[in-house]
């Protein structure tokens, strides 16, 4: 079973031609609500993309807000430890689409802020804890120091971007970004993604997957790399992508798959979540995903090579 600790949102959506510059005025089009969160996303993604028998220990206020979240976490088979903060509201998430599907997030924390340290249910049959940083660090810290003294694997998004306490990252198995997260938890401001993973920072960590939009993903693991190039889709909406990617990699993971049968999945989950409007909404079952993932061609040499040149490692090695 895995283990999501993490934020629930609602989110507010609006659709736009384009993402409104600082002091601008854009006139949108459509309006929705829809269930999401990362933590919420990423247990949905466990359970739905991932197939795997998922709990989300999760903070919410006792609003309206919280009522549709619940609702579609439980019609993705999603087990349920709420937290009932009564003087927050549920956390709220305000999103700006544009046609070109990029996005633009602004979360108001709410009662995710509340989900404290003494919250940690046991972990008694629990494979891995999934984690993202919109729940206060000090209960990342606690909760990934209380798994890995039980031997249970740590996975930690480290979304939205901030620098990560050294105690964090000592408890940490399986550490997921992107690439302006793995420069915020690096503390750099240049360099490659070999150059950034080689940072103090991380280098002792054992494994390592940044995504890369586009272009795909890479994880060193072990002091091996790996590579996955991107499947190609037309986005609609690319919200919940990433924890698309994160869900499915960790339900893998649990079912015993190494990375590189761990990390197509994830891409392809995580390509799926863009061709649908929405957080929840759009994360597909495994069975689509499998179903994609069987249409899609082998790599070629030359794409393979495009990637790791990117990633700033020489073509056709494997260091």
């Amino acid at each position: 079973m895995i283990l999501v600790a993490g934020s629930s949102n609602l989110d507010f959506v609006v659709r736009a031609h384009h993402i409104p510059a600082p002091g601008e005025t854009v006139l949108g089009r459509e309006f929705k609500t829809f269930p999401g969160g990362k933590g919420a996303n990423q247990a949905v993604a466990c359970a739905r993309a991932g197939g795997v028998p998922t709990t989300l220990l999760t903070a919410m206020g006792a609003d309206a807000f919280a009522a549709p979240i619940e609702a579609s976490l439980r019609a993705a088979n999603v087990s349920l430890n709420v937290v009932r903060i009564t003087d927050q509201p549920t956390g709220t998430a305000f999103i700006c689409v544009s046609d070109d599907a990029e996005n633009a997030i602004t979360v108001a924390p709410g009662a995710n802020g509340y989900l404290h340290p003494p919250h940690l249910p046991g972990l008694e049959g629990v494979s891995h804890v999934l984690m993202q940083l919109e729940i206060p660090m000090a209960t990342v810290s606690a909760y990934a120091q209380a798994a890995r003294s039980q031997g249970v694997q740590v996975v930690l998004n480290a979304a939205p971007a901030q620098a990560l306490p050294s105690e964090v990252l000592a408890a940490v198995d399986v550490l997921v970004v992107n690439e302006g997260e793995l420069m915020t938890v690096c503390g750099a401001t240049t360099g490659t993604v070999a150059q950034c993973l080689q940072r103090p920072e991380l280098a002792h960590l054992p494994c390592v997957v940044v995504t890369l939009g586009h272009r795909g993903c890479c994880a060193r693991v072990d002091g091996q790399w790996v590579f996955q190039t991107a499947f190609p889709v037309t986005p609609v909406d690319t919200t919940a992508a990433g924890d698309s990617f994160c869900g499915s990699l960790v339900a893998a993971l649990s079912q015993g798959q190494s990375l590189h049968q761990a990390m197509p999945l994830a891409c392809a989950a995580g390509a799926l979540a863009c061709t649908q409007p929405g957080a929840q909404s759009s994360i597909p079952e495994a069975a689509d995903v499998a179903a994609f993932l069987a249409l899609q061609p082998t790599p070629s040499a030359s794409a393979m090579d495009a990637l790791r040149s990117y990633c700033g490692l020489p073509a056709g090695t494997h260091p």
